[in-house]
């Protein structure tokens, strides 16, 4: 619990669960430092054990060994993020803020074209990230309630 965080972010379980399950989702838990220094399916396998330990049925969860043995092989992964088009198109789209105001108070997004050069979009400073974004993300906004309602 951190009360310090806005509503529907004081419990990050129950913040993070519902992006647990889905593959495509899940990558708003991961902080956006690691800029794509992480292996795509250790951290999706790491998701799928994370929703497993946050079983609702406590009979549903896996022992610690079990967890253990889980997270061994993960760091030795080499699929890297940075390299997938899928991540640094979802890199792309998350909203960069030009500090010398060249862009009349826009926030821009971006994408990459299949040569693999970004393109810049303006986009709106009333269109968030998404009501979902990690609440440690650079730009914090509102997550879901934790019955999965905005």
């Amino acid at each position: 619990m951190d009360k310090n965080r806005p509503n529907g972010e004081h419990n990050l379980v129950e913040w993070a669960r519902p992006h647990l399950g889905d593959r495509k989702r899940f990558y708003r838990l991961i902080d956006p430092r690691l800029e794509g220094h992480f292996s795509i399916k250790g951290a999706q396998k790491a998701a799928q054990l994370a929703a497993r330990c946050l079983s609702r049925d406590p009979k549903a969860r896996p022992l610690m060994s079990e967890v253990v043995e889980a997270l061994k092989p993960l760091p030795n992964l080499k699929d890297m993020a940075s390299s997938s088009y899928y991540f640094q198109t979802m890199q792309a789209d998350r909203v960069s803020t030009n500090t010398n105001g060249k862009n009349n108070g826009l926030r821009t997004q971006g994408s990459f074209s299949r040569n693999g050069q970004l393109q810049q979009h303006p986009r709106s400073l009333s269109i968030p990230n998404g009501s979902n974004a990690s609440p440690y993300h650079q730009y914090a906004h509102n997550s879901p309630k934790p019955n999965g309602k905005p």
